[in-house]
């Protein structure tokens, strides 16, 4: 199991007891890469996808600290590096929603977003209106 106290393991095979260090993984790369991939998936679910990515931006901005501490001693920098882009793309795709379907609501009414029956119908009235 992994000490995530010390920046480095002790290679037990070494028998001269040099300077030979193994990386450790960073504490939460994986949680990172996981909450990531989930603010995307829930990008247009109310609000799990900016929680997700907020998460993940917080857990992501601690491990980078780490890793710039001492970059030599860490070694899945990629996969937390790969959940923050993924966390920024999920909180931009959320706000995109939310402003498409702040615009949808004062275009259309916000009555016919939570019906899909009078949305058809309001979209119809509004296609005839622009031929």
């Amino acid at each position: 199991m992994e000490n995530y106290q010390s920046n480095y393991s002790q290679n037990p095979m070494d028998d001269n007891n040099s300077n030979n260090l193994i990386p450790s993984n960073l504490p939460n790369a994986t949680a990172v890469l996981i909450l990531g991939i989930l603010s995307i998936l829930g990008c247009c679910f109310y609000f799990s996808g900016i929680v997700f990515g907020i998460i993940a931006l917080v857990l992501a901005s601690k491990d980078m600290k780490l890793y710039k501490q001492n970059p030599n001693a860490y070694s899945n920098y990629s996969t937390l590096n790969i959940g923050r882009i993924l966390a920024i793309i999920g909180i931009v795709l959320f706000a995109v929603s939310l402003i498409m379907t702040l615009v949808m609501g004062s275009v259309i009414g916000w009555d016919a977003i939570m019906n899909p029956e009078l949305l058809q119908e309001r979209m119809e009235q509004w296609a005839d209106q622009m031929q």
